[in-house]
């Protein structure tokens, strides 16, 4: 049960001043905790079927922090689903260093966009099914409704895809998320003495990851929110799927918002996709 209505409240480390390297290293632990806690494997399905609708295996992911859920995620996309996935990851503040990091380890098929890429401004050369994992609610219902509407005109597929939520229980599991921080960091590479010096000696991080997870929760849109988002964007065949997903190691529904050309406006209109 959604407690409130959607607030509009700031996370620090989307903000412009948030220093880079502090940003970098709070998005690599939130790249381990989805990664670990494989919490968007609920959606395999629902993204599965998308991928399918559209006829491609390449993603564009947006918004990519360190890199999101997607070293687990393709794991199960290839061996539940058969889908051998290729990812390009872009991000307004790309984390060159983890994305690095994730193309040296060769287990999933990756390139990433070190060029500034705005979700709001996505270049033409850019191809793929769109993907935007726990950062849709950053944007503001006019960006956020850009976005959807971008795909639409250029005929792309998109996947949103929020583990956050204004629920009690959501709520509640951001308070671990310090605990997983303290717990997590040393493990985290390329290792850096300066994520022990934010971690431990000052609990810069930890702090962030909780208040921007609190924070993020008080942001996401509801179901009714993204079906208000989405309406009259269907207009040139487009189909939209929105709901949500349960299951993994921790009881939160995941929400999707899943769009894609239909079956007969695809035929009636090549893709440029592949």
């Amino acid at each position: 049960m959604v407690l409130m209505g959607r607030l509009r409240v700031f996370e620090i480390h989307d903000q412009a001043w948030f220093p880079s390297l502090l940003r970098d290293q709070t998005t690599d632990v939130l790249q381990i905790i989805f990664n670990i806690g494989n919490l968007y494997r609920p959606i395999v399905h629902q993204l599965s079927r998308a991928l399918r609708e559209t006829g491609t295996v390449q993603i564009l992911d947006l918004c990519s922090g360190a890199g999101g859920p997607w070293l687990t995620l393709s794991k199960d996309l290839e061996r539940e689903e058969g889908l051998a996935l290729n990812i390009c990851f872009t991000d307004k503040y790309p984390n060159v260093a983890a994305f690095d990091h994730a193309k040296s380890l060769g287990r999933i098929r990756v390139r990433f966009h070190s060029i500034p890429v705005d979700a709001t401004q996505i270049p033409d050369d850019l191809d793929g099914f769109r993907t935007i994992f726990s950062t849709f609610h950053h944007f503001k219902p006019r960006e956020a409704r850009a976005i959807l509407q971008d795909a639409v005109n250029k005929r792309r597929g998109i996947g949103i895809f929020e583990a956050g939520g204004r629920r009690i229980v959501t709520l509640l599991l951001t308070f671990l998320i310090p605990i997983a921080t303290l717990l997590l960091t040393p493990y985290l590479r390329p290792f850096r003495w300066s994520r022990l010096v934010w971690t431990y000696l000052f609990p810069v991080i930890p702090f962030v990851l909780w208040f921007d997870g609190v924070m993020s929760c008080l942001r996401t849109y509801s179901l009714q929110e993204l079906a208000e988002l989405t309406s009259g964007l269907t207009s040139r065949g487009y189909e939209w799927k929105i709901g949500q997903e349960r299951g993994g190691l921790f009881p939160i529904p995941i929400t999707y918002l899943v769009g894609y050309p239909t079956r007969k406006s695809q035929s009636a209109a090549p893709s440029s996709q592949s």
